[in-house]
């Protein structure tokens, strides 16, 4: 009974590629493990920027550095 935990950062994910993501790894563990879809659950969790670090750095940080 695989449990696949998805965390992205909430900047706007739609439903819609949510869906997508839930479909797409329950059929990678169909294919690559021949587990079920009926028992593989998969969750995603959005987290706020401001509790998501870098390299030892707070995300939007991270990002300016990076751009700069």
């Amino acid at each position: 009974m695989p449990y696949v935990n998805i965390k992205v950062t909430r900047e706007g994910v739609t439903s819609d590629q949510k869906a997508e993501l839930i479909s797409g790894v329950t059929d990678l563990l169909v294919k690559v493990l021949d587990k079920s879809p009926s028992t593989t659950f998969v969750v995603i969790d959005e987290v706020a920027l401001e509790d998501w670090g870098i390299g030892g750095l707070p995300v939007e940080q991270y990002r300016r550095e990076a751009a700069g």
